[in-house]
């Protein structure tokens, strides 16, 4: 019997390069601060759609956490249609 392969985090299991799973959180964790600004608004998806300027389904996407449908240039340009700056900071690994 083989011992299961073990993983760091679920990004890294899923993604087939560190740099891909660094991606996938970094868009994981922005789209969970834009669906948590919603959320605080208490905005039904089209109200988020058109403070966000995108589209209703896309709004839903982002809320239902499709992050494969999401580059991180659109989510930053997302959360700054909300009035958000996104601050980058780089940590040891």
């Amino acid at each position: 019997m083989t011992k299961p392969e073990t993983f760091s985090s679920v990004w890294d299991a899923i993604a087939d390069t560190p740099e891909q799973a660094a991606n996938l959180q970094a868009r994981a964790e922005l789209m969970q601060q834009i669906a948590a600004i919603v959320k605080t608004n208490g905005w039904k998806q089209a109200d988020a759609a058109l403070r966000c300027g995108v589209t209703q389904p896309r709004i839903n996407d982002l809320l239902r956490g499709r992050v494969s449908r999401f580059s991180l240039d659109a989510l930053v340009n997302i959360a700054a249609a909300l009035g958000r700056r996104v601050h980058v900071e780089l940590e040891a690994a």
